[in-house]
This record gives structure tokens, C-alpha cells and sequence, in this order.
């Protein structure tokens, strides 16, 4: 295959060449094998095929399949109610990709990842000699190096190839309870099960009996592997290790860390878990433990220290016990309460069950096509969103360029236009941190990382910054916040400022350095922190790096509650209007916050206004994917910060993040009634940067895609499937097969 190295070479080194390979003539089929449907449909009868380059993620290709129209045809078919013209399909090993011939036609053959499992696509090339074929080939190997290893295949030979190369599967035989060394031999890199070697050497922490189940992505459920030995294991300095082992055999070493998405289930006596293997592929594994409860907690107590200790690099003797209790009791499952909605219950069920089969309604559609910017340059995408109070834009930032979007009368996203080359009131150009709306949408407040003591107004109707706000000589403004939650609906001129330990409020029409002195506080402590947000009456929620949470009656004083950290980096928060909730985002979690004082001398206020006692902190809530969800989308969980849907006349009723390709929204009415893992989900073909609802609507959520900007209704996004999150259909098959394993 390396004989096209050097013709290889000119386009796949090349970051500016979108297309690496073309196929101009052919035909595409949808191939269904034994269905009583036609078994080859024509789907495009001249069609041309293309690798092509996913501009704004790197080591990304696509393969697209492209309809061609002789002079005339097109013009025929603008008034179809549909006109698919295009089909793109990312290139991964899962479409086990293949050549062949069709009739003595050559032929390149793939998955239909979102239909039947047995549905397959076939382009079957027309006059196209046998070296373009294989170089196309190559390419598409090439392709699939470049994702998985997510490095330039300029240098690979062509053995580091073969591994792509599609291969016949062995006869497939039933199974019922599988050995987890099978996970390693599996050859589509299910994941290994350990990180490491035996590692007996090492003293253990804890040791219980229990059972391991294997959530098996083909069969679709957790597969029973029988009676295990499991154990914490004590590593170098606070290095951690959960074991399994079964007759003197380690089946599983994996190291404790903030990405194993773990979850305690005390009904079922249960920990649930993703590993990540070497190769990047997520697996779900389950410890239960069916001896006394005191296992189960023992088990429990000592984990969550251990991934204490690994987050903090300190022991966990040295915090205080109210505040190890309400470590300890993050991980408190919520059993359902005045839930009575039949159809609820029977998800539940099917949910516990691992029944998660989509009826032909769930099915979703294709979208419309929406209108997509100019290319952006090289390296650059759109990393921030804001949706506007008034009006109908939404903004993303893009390198030093502010896109704007408006809602069409359909629904759909127009691209509107760019704001080019964000500069300085000096002329420097800068590519902004952050942003917010502000003074009715007519301004945006931009942060120049060039120069952190300042701020940028941005009028939106010119187009141009008209003012530099110099807020302090020397304390810095690294995040800003509303003066209160619907502030930038008024003509309100005042913000709020942090540093990483200070808060603040601005004041543009002040002379001078803009920061409010009589409302200004810095703390001794390094806070570090990381996010503010405001309540309707102007109170303030703040996070921090390390993961603590104070809550803030106005700026100035001492915070009336401070939690503390879990552990995890806070990456942002938010708080409803009337302040009741707080949710903070942590890379692989939710935290939910409910700062309702329930007894003591204080019950009925929030914590915002009065402290909680010292033995009655709030029991914070994780919301987190499940890990068998995690597990079909394959990829480490980062979330974008959660935001609650707002309102200025109704209370808040979802909460919506991010992660990957995905958008993921709760009920956050189900969320309050304890079902803190009922949430639904759409996938893109594109990575999202954040989301966020339109406001004043619970239903239309705004979506910035690297490279675009789309809306979704609410309704479109789906309960998490194979189908749903990207994972080719299996068929139906009886529930007696099913293991009774409810994670």
C-alpha cells in the first residue's frame, strides 16, 4: 500500500485540503441480506464518493457519499418535499469498512451504523481504474489509524494498517456468562481489563466478596463473570488500585480516578464503573456485594477516601468529620418518591433490566440541512455560545471573529453574518475568553486574555469595541456575572467580578479604574475560583477549582454557606432564579444543590441567607450518565457547564449540558422526585461546544457545534439507546436472555 506514500503525502499533509481522495463516478445501494424487504435498494444511481477532512477536529475524516445530477436534474427536484443529496459517514473501524465486487463490479462495502444490524451500504465504482480503488482504500485505513490513535499516519507502514483491514468474524456461539478475559481478546478492542500487571505486591486496603458483571455492547446487557475477590489496593504516595480476582487470578486492575464515573447503588449493593483502556475504548463493569450491608459500606467508605486522596494528594484524616460526612454522603443513592406515572415505571423497569430497544416512533428523523458560515481558518472553531435575552441572536465566539445566528420562521438557525477581527480600542486584535450580553442585548462584555485588569464593550449594533474598561491595577477579572439573573433584559450598567480570590462589582459609568471599592472583598485563602452566577435578587453562587461552593446574601461579606469540595474542579455553575437550586459542573458529574435549610434554628431559609448547621449540610446529588450509556458512546466523558432552562415568569424545569457529539437534558422535575438518572439525548455528527436554552422557552435549546449552530427542540432529544446514541440496532430477542443484573 505504501507504493501511494508520496502521492499519499501531498494531500494527507496538507491540513488545508478538505478533500484527500475522490471517487467521481458510482452507485449506492443499501444492502439488506434476508429481508423481506428488497434485499439491494439503489439509493443514489450516480453518485460520487469522497474522503473527506473534519476541518475542526484534527485526526477526524469522513466518508462522503454525494448524489451527482446530469445539467437539468436538480433544477427538477427543488420542490420534493426531500432532497438527500448527500450522506456522510464518520470513518472509524466500526463501519468495518471492506472490497469487493458485486457482479464482477468492484465495490467498497460498510455498516449501516444507525439502521438494522445487518444493513450494510455498497459503492460500486464505475470506470475507475484498480490503483485510484486502492488508493482509496488506503486512504480510508489511513482514516481509521488517525481516530483511533489519534496521531498522523504520515509515518505508518503498512502493517500498522492491517488491524484495519476487515476481516470475517468466526461463527458467532450463545452466551450466557462470559469469562472477562474474553474483553481482551475481543477484535473489536472491547477493552482490556487491566491497566497493569498482577499486582499482588501491593498491601491490601480493604477485601470482600462480591460478583463482576461485563456490560457486553454487542448483547446489549451486563453479562455475570461469577464469584470475585475484590480489593483496594494501596500504591505508591495516595496511588489506588480496585482489583478483582478469582481463583489466584487477577481478572481487572484498575486505577482509582476522577474519570471512572462511579456509582453506589445501596438497594442493589453495587458499584458501577467505566474503565478506559490504553487503546481509548470505555468499558462498564459492576462490582455487587451480596454479603452483610457492612460490607457494601466498608467497601464504600474506603473507596471514596481513596479517590479523596488521589483528587487532593493529602490524607483523608486531615478534613474534618462533617466535612467527610458530606463527602460520604454525595454518593447516597435517591429512592423514587411520588412517582405514580405508569409510563415512568415501566422505563425504570426496562431501563434496569437493560432492555433499551427504541419502538419504530423513537426512530429520528433526518434534520433539515441548516445554514452553515464560512470555513473558519486553520486550528480555529467556535468555543464559546450566548443566547440572546431580546430578540432572536445567538453569538459564538471563533478565534477573534463573533459569529451571529437568527431564528428563521421554520425554526432553524440562519447564519447572519461575522463580526471580523475583535480588537482593542488600539487596534490589537484579541481573541476573546469570555463573553456576556449585556444592556438589553445592544452590548457584549468581552475578556481579553492579553490583558486580565480589563474589560471590552463591544457595541453589537456597530460592530466594534467602543470602550476598554480598566477595573483594577492590580486585582484581575477572570470571570464576570449578570448584577442579577435577568439583569441583561434592563438597562442595568453594573456586573459582578471575581478573581480567583476576590469578588467584586463593576461599574462602567464611574471615573477611573471601574471596580465599586465599597463593595469589593478579597479573601486570605487561595480560593481558586472558578465560576459565579446570580439569583434574581442579586445573590451569588460561587465555585472553585479544588469544589467547594459559597453562597453569597450580596458582595462585601463573608460567605453565609460554604460546602466543601467533593473533590473534583468545579468548571461552572449556575443557580435558579429564586435560588432554591444550585448545579455545578464537574468534568464527568452534576451536582445538585438544594439550599433549603430543613431544621434548626434556620429552617426554611436558604442557605444563601443563613448558614446550615455544622451537622445538617445539604446532601448534594451527582447527576451523571449511566455506564453502560458511556459505554456506546465510547468516549471519555467531559461535560460543557449545565445550565437551567430561564424564565422570568415560570421556575426552572431542565437542566442541559454537553458532552463529545452529545447534548444531554434532565427533567428536572424528575431530577427533584429522586430519578437523578432519567435524562434524554441527541447526537451530532460534530462535536458540541456548548448548549443552552432560548430564553423564555423549556423546549428550544440553542446548540454550537465546532463549526455551526443549530437549534433542537427539547422533544427531538431521545431516552438513551443503541440507536439513539449511535449504536447499530440488534435484533430482537427473548428476555429470558436478559441477566437480571439491574445497575
Amino acid at each position: 500500500m505504501n507504493i501511494f506514500k508520496s502521492l499519499i503525502g501531498k494531500v494527507w499533509q496538507d491540513p488545508n485540503a478538505a478533500e484527500v481522495v475522490k471517487i467521481p463516478a458510482g452507485q449506492l445501494y443499501l444492502v439488506r441480506p434476508g429481508n423481506i424487504r428488497t434485499s439491494r435498494e439503489c439509493i443514489y444511481n450516480d453518485a460520487m464518493a469522497t474522503i473527506r477532512r473534519v476541518s475542526a477536529v484534527e485526526h477526524h475524516f469522513q466518508l462522503v457519499i454525494t448524489r451527482v445530477y446530469e445539467d437539468g436534474d436538480q433544477e427538477l427536484l427543488e420542490d420534493e418535499d426531500e432532497t438527500d443529496e448527500e450522506k456522510t459517514f464518520l470513518i472509524a473501524e466500526d463501519l468495518e469498512f471492506r472490497v469487493g465486487e458485486t457482479e464482477g463490479e468492484p465495490n467498497f462495502i460498510w455498516r449501516d451504523l444507525q439502521g438494522d444490524i445487518d444493513e450494510f451500504y455498497e459503492y460500486v465504482t464505475v470506470d475507475t481504474n484498480e490503483p485510484t480503488r486502492a488508493f482509496f482504500e488506503t486512504c480510508m485505513y489511513r482514516a481509521m489509524y488517525e481516530r483511533k490513535y489519534k496521531a498522523s499516519a504520515d509515518n505508518v507502514s503498512d502493517q500498522d494498517l492491517q488491524e484495519f483491514i476487515w476481516k470475517a468474524p468466526e461463527e458467532a456461539t450463545p452466551v450466557h456468562r462470559k469469562k472477562v478475559a474474553a474483553a481482551e481478546q475481543s477484535p473489536k478492542g472491547k477493552a482490556r481489563a487491566s491497566d497493569a500487571s498482577p499486582l499482588s505486591s501491593l498491601p491490601v486496603v480493604i477485601e470482600k466478596k462480591a460478583d463482576l458483571f461485563f456490560w457486553d455492547g454487542e448483547e446489549g446487557e451486563f453479562v455475570e463473570h461469577g464469584p470475585v475477590t475484590a480489593r483496594i489496593l494501596k500504591g505508591e504516595g495516595f496511588e489506588t488500585w480496585l482489583t478483582a480476582s478469582s481463583d489466584d487470578e487477577q481478572l481487572l486492575a484498575h486505577k482509582i480516578n476522577p474519570n471512572m464515573n462511579q456509582r453506589w447503588t445501596s438497594k442493589m449493593r453495587s458499584l458501577t464503573w467505566n474503565h478506559l483502556s490504553d487503546d481509548q475504548v470505555v468499558t462498564s463493569w459492576v462490582l455487587r456485594f451480596g454479603g452483610e450491608v457492612e460490607d457494601y459500606e466498608a467497601f464504600l467508605q474506603t473507596f471514596t477516601q481513596a479517590l479523596w486522596e488521589t483528587l487532593y494528594q493529602t490524607a483523608w484524616g486531615k478534613i474534618k468529620p462533617d466535612e467527610q460526612n458530606y463527602i460520604m454522603s454525595a454518593n447516597d443513592d435517591v429512592e423514587m418518591q411520588d412517582v405514580s406515572d405508569e409510563e415512568e415505571e415501566e422505563e425504570e423497569i426496562q431501563s434496569e433490566l437493560g432492555v433499551d430497544e427504541p419502538s419504530d416512533s423513537e426512530e429520528e428523523s433526518e434534520e433539515d440541512e441548516e445554514d452553515q458560515p464560512p470555513p473558519l481558518a486553520k486550528g480555529e472553531h467556535n468555543s464559546q455560545l450566548t443566547v440572546g435575552y431580546k430578540g432572536d441572536r445567538s453569538y459564538v465566539v471563533r478565534g477573534s471573529k463573533i459569529g451571529y445566528f437568527t431564528r428563521g420562521s421554520d425554526h432553524t438557525m440562519k447564519y447572519g453574518g461575522t463580526i471580523d477581527g475583535i480588537t482593542t480600542t488600539k487596534g490589537k486584535e484579541f481573541k476573546p475568553t469570555k463573553v456576556m450580553l449585556h444592556d438589553q442585548d445592544t452590548k457584549m462584555i468581552l475578556k481579553n486574555p492579553g490583558d486580565p485588569h480589563s474589560l471590552y464593550s463591544l457595541d453589537l449594533e456597530r460592530g466594534k469595541i467602543v470602550e476598554e474598561w480598566k477595573v483594577h491595577d492590580d486585582i484581575t477579572v477572570d470571570h464576570i456575572a449578570p448584577e442579577n439573573k435577568f439583569a441583561p433584559t434592563t438597562h442595568e450598567q453594573t456586573l459582578v467580578g471575581a478573581s480567583h480570590n476576590a469578588l467584586f462589582r463593576i461599574d462602567p459609568r464611574i471615573s477611573g479604574t471601574k471596580m465599586v471599592e465599597s463593595q469589593f472583598k478579597q479573601y486570605v485563602s487561595k480560593n481558586k475560583f472558578s465560576g459565579v452566577a446570580t439569583t434574581k435578587a442579586g445573590k451569588l453562587a460561587v465555585a472553585s477549582e479544588k469544589g467547594d461552593i459559597r453562597l453569597f446574601d450580596s458582595i462585601g461579606k463573608i460567605a453565609k454557606t460554604a460546602l466543601p469540595p467533593l473533590g473534583d474542579p468545579i468548571i461552572g455553575i449556575d443557580v435558579t432564579a429564586d435560588g432554591r437550586y444550585v448545579v455545578a459542573t464537574t468534568k464527568t458529574y452534576l451536582l445538585l444543590i438544594d439550599t433549603l435549610i430543613g431544621e434548626g434554628r434556620y429552617a426554611g431559609s436558604l442557605g444563601f441567607d443563613r448558614s446550615f448547621p455544622a451537622t445538617a449540610k445539604p446532601i448534594p446529588r451527582r447527576l451523571q450518565l449511566r455506564t453502560e450509556h458511556v459505554a456506546y458512546m465510547n468516549h471519555d466523558i467531559s461535560f460543557s457547564p449545565a445550565r437551567f432552562n430561564q424564565s422570568e415568569t415560570d421556575a426552572e424545569n431542565a437542566i442541559v449540558t454537553s458532552t463529545g457529539q452529545f447534548v444531554i437534558a434532565w427533567d428536572f422535575n424528575k431530577v427533584k422526585k429522586g430519578l437523578l438518572d432519567k435524562y434524554e439525548i441527541k447526537k451530532y455528527e460534530d462535536l458540541v461546544v456548548q448548549d443552552n436554552f432560548r430564553f423564555g422557552d423549556d423546549k428550544e435549546i440553542i446548540v454550537a457545534l465546532a463549526n455551526n449552530v443549530v437549534a433542537v427542540n427539547k422533544q427531538q432529544l431521545k431516552r438513551p439507546t443503541r440507536v439513539s446514541l449511535g449504536v447499530p440496532r440488534r435484533s430482537s430477542r427473548s428476555h429470558s436472555a436478559i441477566v437480571n443484573a439491574p445497575f
